[in-house]
C-alpha cells in the first residue's frame, strides 16, 4: 500500500470550490488572528455605550426601540428585560438586574469567561480551563429559560414579581 487512495471509477470527480468560497478562504488566511476578538469587543463596547446613553429604565412600552411582541400582545418575551438588566449590571445593582432578567444575570459571568478564554487563546495563546458546554448542559439551560419565560407571564403571585 502506498497510502494513496484511488477514486472509484464511478464516483464523480471532487468538487472544486466556487469563486466566492475561494475568495473568502483566501481572505480568512490573510486575516490577523486578533481581528475577530477585537470585532466582538467593539460590538460589545458599542452595545454598552448604547445602553448607557439610552437609559432603558426610563423607556415606556411605545418608545423606540421597543419589543414588538410585548407592544402588540402584552406578553413578556424570553429576552424581555435583558437590556435593563445589562444597564443595572453596568451600575452594579445586582438585585435590580436580577429582577429584570434573572437568566441573563446568571449567564453573564459564563459568557464573559467564554469570551476571555476564546480571545486569550486566539490572540495570546493562553490556555485557560475550558467550560464544557455539552448538549445536555445547553438543553437544561434552554429548558430553564423556557420555563422561566412562561412563568414570568403568569398573572398571579409570586410570578408577578418577574413581570417587567
Amino acid at each position: 500500500m502506498t497510502g494513496v487512495t484511488e477514486q472509484a471509477p464511478w464516483a464523480p470527480p471532487p468538487a472544486r470550490p466556487d469563486a466566492f468560497t475561494r475568495l473568502t478562504d483566501r481572505l480568512l488566511r490573510r486575516t490577523p488572528l486578533w481581528l475577530a476578538p477585537a470585532a466582538v469587543l467593539g460590538c460589545m463596547g458599542a452595545a454598552t455605550a448604547y445602553t448607557l446613553v439610552s437609559d432603558p429604565t426610563d423607556a415606556s412600552a411605545g418608545d423606540l426601540p421597543t419589543c414588538l411582541l410585548k407592544y402588540t400582545t402584552g406578553f413578556v418575551c424570553p429576552g424581555c428585560g435583558g437590556t435593563r438588566a445589562f444597564f443595572y449590571l453596568l451600575h452594579a445593582d445586582l438585585p435590580a438586574a436580577a429582577r429584570h432578567h434573572l437568566v441573563f444575570v446568571f449567564a453573564v459571568p459564563f459568557l464573559l469567561y467564554l469570551y476571555a478564554a476564546w480571545a486569550g487563546r486566539r490572540v495570546f495563546g493562553w490556555r485557560l480551563p475550558e467550560l464544557r458546554l455539552t448538549g445536555t448542559t445547553l438543553a437544561i439551560f434552554m429548558g430553564v429559560w423556557g420555563v422561566w419565560s412562561v412563568l414570568r407571564n403568569l398573572p398571579w403571585a409570586p410570578f408577578t414579581w418577574f413581570m417587567v
